[in-house]
């Protein structure tokens, strides 16, 4: 079996964090600017019936499904019918042990709750810059959900291995509580919050307010605290139900 490093499955979760406060805060630069979400005001012809920001979206997934994004785990489309890659994708062994990646996809919360935070990190109004606000809010989503889809994958399998019997009996009891429970760690979570909080300080810490808009910290925190570590946690238990036993290990 493929051996995990959690040495770097933390590093690599801590420098998503870093790409998720970068991207919240370029969007921020912008106003919340519903049009860019209402369907059928994207602003191409022939009747297309998307909102500006699922149409870019789409484009952006279908280029990245054509180089073989989707091909790795944790990056998981938002989007369904996308095109097979075109170039040859060679992955090492991941030391995952599930069949359907998208058994673990959790696009859709990501989506509902960013339409949410967007009024807490945004200016109000409509500045017109739709075009702009579609583009970052593609960037976002995608930072976010890679960085749900990693922990939820990787940091599941390791926590697996770390006690396969006591895994192994829960999930054939299809006992999800217990799960949550068992792989719950709040003395870890607790230090994300502490590591977030500084981070978003330490990067905003010298913006000039005269021409960029600064994120409030605890918007960011709460977000990490309500949305990101728990989802991610339901997309650990989703790994665990729907992992494939290792042939004479498990």
């Amino acid at each position: 079996m493929t051996e995990l490093n959690l040495d770097r499955i933390a590093s690599r979760l801590e420098g998503l964090e870093e790409t998720i406060i970068h991207r919240l805060i370029d969007r921020a630069q912008w106003s919340v600017n519903d049009a860019a979400y209402t369907p059928g005001q994207s602003g191409f012809a022939g009747g297309e019936p998307r909102s500006l920001f699922e149409l870019r979206l789409y484009c952006h997934e279908k280029m990245d499904a054509t180089f073989g994004r989707f091909c790795v785990p944790e990056e998981r489309p938002f989007n369904t019918n996308l095109p097979a890659p075109q170039r040859a994708v060679n992955l090492p062994d991941t030391g995952l042990r599930i069949r359907k990646l998208d058994s673990v996809n959790l696009t859709q919360p990501v989506l509902d709750t960013y339409r949410l935070l967007l009024p807490l990190i945004c200016p109000a109004g409509d500045d017109g810059q739709y075009g702009s606000s579609a583009e970052h809010d593609v960037y976002a989503v995608q930072a976010i959900a890679r960085r749900i889809h990693y922990g939820a994958l990787y940091v599941a399998e390791s926590k697996y291995r770390a006690d396969a019997d006591g895994y192994s009996r829960l999930i054939r009891e299809n006992n999800r509580d217990a799960l949550m429970e068992k792989l719950t760690r709040k003395g870890v979570e607790d230090k994300i919050i502490v590591r977030v909080k500084e981070k978003v300080k330490n990067i905003q810490g010298k913006i000039n307010k005269s021409v960029r808009n600064a994120v409030n910290p605890e918007v960011i925190i709460t977000y990490y605290r309500n949305f990101i570590i728990p989802v991610t946690k339901q997309g650990q238990i989703l790994y665990l139900m729907n992992r494939e036993p290792e042939q004479g290990n498990d």
